[in-house]
């Protein structure tokens, strides 16, 4: 009779640990927009997140606002949160929802802005995570990792979510499209040796990788991973990067400077421009964009990208890891907690 009270006991316990939901992520929504509301509810149903961590503020829902609109409707609403609910030090990852806007008047990215809210510092920030190798706290490192649950439609947000919680560690391509004629720009050719030392360490782990170093700019189907310049690419063609499809857990990054300019359909910019909610849209699971120029150096760094993603770093680890700056104009977007290759 004791040991059947014992086993009951730790199937309830063992039960009751896999129904309760993560205790570090806040999640946000604009109360302001249907949009923001219907992408955080259905996060924190499919993540178990209790009402606690759901931080609800009142703010535009236009992309672009103002800094001081930024500061009195978004940073500081959050801050109270965090501070009058105990979690300012208990939270490691923000995921903001469709809906709050991307980058004020002075092109800093919301997102980014908001890792370092109690910083005190309102400018482009070195980040204390770039290149670690363990995996984050916020007590450790003094930020949050902010990632978003954005695309096109309200349901390409809501499968960023279900791309991530059916993710597996898969074997699938890794396609790194190399354009040569960067090779020439020194500020540019780091972009182009990432890509090489990825390629190289990816292929130690027993992953198929495709590193294309012609001139073509080429699209796959099944892919695991991406990263290429984009529109930047000489060749680059929007029928090419549309045919582009991701598998669930895959993750991409372009290096063009305003990938994130825009999460709607109203894309404003003259001239070829690649987007990342097209990405969203084709089934990538997350990504990285830039709200306005971020130059050459703040995008992700390949190796670091992919390595940490299939050594089991999480999908905002892995993102963070890569990226030198933060309160700067970098965007993530992606269920912060994806991490397929954790064992």
């Amino acid at each position: 009779m004791r040991l059947f009270l014992s086993v009951t006991a730790l199937v309830l316990f063992v039960c009751s640990s896999v129904a309760a939901g993560p205790s570090n992520v806040l999640v946000v929504m604009n109360a302001n927009s249907p949009d923001s509301v219907a992408v955080a509810k259905y996060y924190a149903a499919k993540r178990a997140i209790a009402a606690r961590y759901i931080c609800k503020i009142y703010c535009p829902t236009d992309e672009q606002i103002a800094d001081e609109v930024f500061v009195k409707s978004i940073r500081e609403p959050i801050k109270r949160y965090l501070t009058s609910t105990g979690l300012k030090d208990r939270i490691d990852y923000i995921v903001l929802t469709k809906g709050i806007p991307i980058r004020t008047v002075q092109h800093w990215g919301v997102d980014s802005a908001l890792t370092c809210m109690f910083s005190n510092y309102d400018t482009q920030m070195e980040n204390p995570y770039f290149e670690e190798q363990k995996h984050f706290s916020r007590k450790e490192y003094s930020m949050y990792l902010v990632t978003r649950l954005d695309g096109l439609t309200v349901a390409s947000a809501k499968a960023l979510v279900d791309r991530a919680t059916a993710a597996k560690p898969s074997k699938r391509l890794f396609l790194l499209d190399i354009d040569p004629k960067w090779d020439g720009a020194p500020g540019y050719k780091p972009v182009n040796e990432g890509m090489r030392r990825a390629a190289g360490a990816l292929r130690s782990k027993g992953y198929t990788v495709e590193l294309d170093e012609g001139k073509d700019f080429v699209a796959r189907t099944g892919l695991m991973g991406y990263f290429s310049w984009g529109s930047n690419d000489g060749k680059y063609s929007q029928e090419t990067f549309n045919k582009l499809r991701f598998v669930p857990g895959s993750i991409a990054e372009l290096a063009q400077s305003t990938s994130a300019y825009t999460l709607t359909s109203k894309r404003t910019l003259q001239g070829k421009r690649s987007y990342v909610t097209d990405l969203v849209a084709q089934g990538v699971t997350g990504v990285k964009g830039y709200v306005y120029e971020p130059y050459a150096d703040a995008i992700a760094v390949a190796d670091i990208l992919f390595n940490r993603y299939t050594s089991g770093y999480n999908l905002a680890e892995s993102f963070y890891a890569a990226s030198r700056y933060v309160h700067w104009r970098d965007i993530v977007l992606g269920d912060p907690l994806c991490a397929p290759y954790r064992r």
